[in-house]
C-alpha cells in the first residue's frame, strides 16, 4: 500500500510517500481503507520528536490520527457492527505512535471508529474526529455547558475552537470568541456573539461581562487571565497546560477516543449543527505541505489530505 513515511525526526522534508507493507488486522481491529484524513498540531509535533516521552515510538512512523474511508475487513471479535463497505469515521488513536492514518489502509482499533456522517464527504468529515472529540470533551464533559451559560472560547477560529464554538451553541449557549480581528466576520457566520481580538491587550478587560465557562486552546497569557473571566474558576478547561490550569483551580483535558462522542458529533452534523470549514485541501504526494500550513499556526479551519 502507498503510505506517507517517516524515518527520523525532523521538518517536513523527512516525510515521504512510499510503498510499505500491508497492516496487520487485529481481532478487535476494522481496517479501513481510507479516503482522507486531516493534519492537526500534533501531527508535526510527534514529527519533529516532541512527543517521545508521551509513547513509545517506532520508525518508520506513518503520521495522522484523523481517517475517514470504507471498511475494508473487521477482525473476528469486532462487535461493533461494522462490515465491509461501511463509510467510517474516527480518531484512531493507539497505545504507541507507528501506524497512523496517512495511509491507504489503516488498521483501526474498534474503540475509534463509528459510521461517518452521511451528509459530509470523506474529507470533511476526516476534518472532524480529533479536533470535534476534543471540542465534544471540553464542552460537554469538563464543562458541563447547557442552556443559558456564557462560554468564553479561546481560539474560536481554529480547527477545535470551530467545533467549539458548534457544540457550545448546540447546547443553547451564549458564545464569546477570541481570534485576530480578520477572523471575526468568519465567527459571526459560526454563530459567536460577541467577538474578542486577542491581540488588543488582556481578554478579561475586553469582555462585556463575565462568563459562566473558558474553553482555553491556547494557554499562556490567557490562560494566566482565567481567573478573572469566569465567574467560577472550576469552570476552565485547557487542553493545553496542564500545570497551570490545575494550580489555578480548572480541569485539563486529554482528548480520548470515545465512540459515543463521535456518534453525537455525527448526529450534530446529520442535524446540520455541526459545519467543517475546510482551509485547505492537499492530495497524499503534498502532506509535508499540508503539515507546513498546519505549522504556520494562522489557518482558519481545518486542513485535510485525500488518499
Amino acid at each position: 500500500m502507498r503510505a506517507a513515511v517517516y524515518d527520523r525526526f525532523g521538518g517536513a522534508d523527512v516525510i515521504e510517500v512510499r510503498e510499505v507493507a500491508d497492516p496487520p488486522v487485529g481481532p478487535d481491529t476494522v481496517l479501513v481503507r481510507a479516503r482522507a484524513t486531516s493534519v492537526n498540531p500534533v501531527d508535526w509535533k510527534i514529527r519533529e520528536g516532541y512527543l517521545q516521552g508521551a509513547y513509545p515510538h517506532h520508525l518508520p512512523i506513518i503520521p495522522g490520527w484523523d481517517v475517514a474511508g470504507v471498511v475494508e475487513a473487521v477482525g473476528p471479535s469486532v462487535r461493533s457492527g461494522l462490515q465491509p463497505g461501511d463509510e467510517v469515521y474516527g480518531y484512531v488513536r493507539r497505545d504507541d505512535v507507528a501506524f497512523g492514518t496517512a495511509a491507504e489502509l489503516v488498521p483501526a482499533p474498534e474503540r475509534t471508529v463509528v459510521r461517518k456522517p452521511a451528509n459530509l464527504s470523506f474529507e470533511e468529515a476526516a476534518a472532524i474526529p480529533l479536533a470535534g472529540l476534543t471540542a465534544w470533551q471540553l464542552v460537554v464533559e469538563a464543562l458541563e455547558v447547557g442552556e443559558g451559560d456564557r462560554v468564553l472560547v479561546h481560539a474560536a477560529a481554529g480547527g477545535v475552537g470551530q467545533f467549539a464554538v458548534q457544540v457550545a451553541k448546540s447546547r443553547g449557549a451564549t458564545v464569546v470568541g477570541t481570534a485576530r480581528s480578520d477572523k471575526h466576520d468568519y465567527l459571526r457566520r459560526l454563530g459567536v456573539d460577541e467577538v474578542v481580538d486577542y491581540t488588543q491587550g488582556t481578554i478579561s478587560e475586553q469582555l462585556s461581562a463575565k462568563v459562566d465557562a473558558v474553553v482555553d486552546l491556547i494557554g499562556g497569557d490567557a490562560l494566566e487571565d482565567a481567573p478573572n473571566q469566569v465567574h467560577d474558576v472550576s469552570r476552565v478547561a485547557s487542553v493545553v497546560d496542564a500545570d497551570t490550569v490545575l494550580r489555578i483551580g480548572g480541569r485539563y483535558v486529554f482528548v480520548r477516543p470515545v465512540a459515543e462522542h463521535l456518534d453525537e458529533l455525527r448526529a450534530l452534523a446529520e442535524a446540520g449543527a455541526l459545519r467543517v470549514d475546510l482551509a485547505a485541501t492537499y492530495p497524499l504526494e503534498r502532506i509535508g505541505d499540508a503539515h507546513r500550513a498546519n505549522e504556520d499556526g494562522r489557518t482558519r479551519g481545518k486542513i485535510a489530505v485525500t488518499i
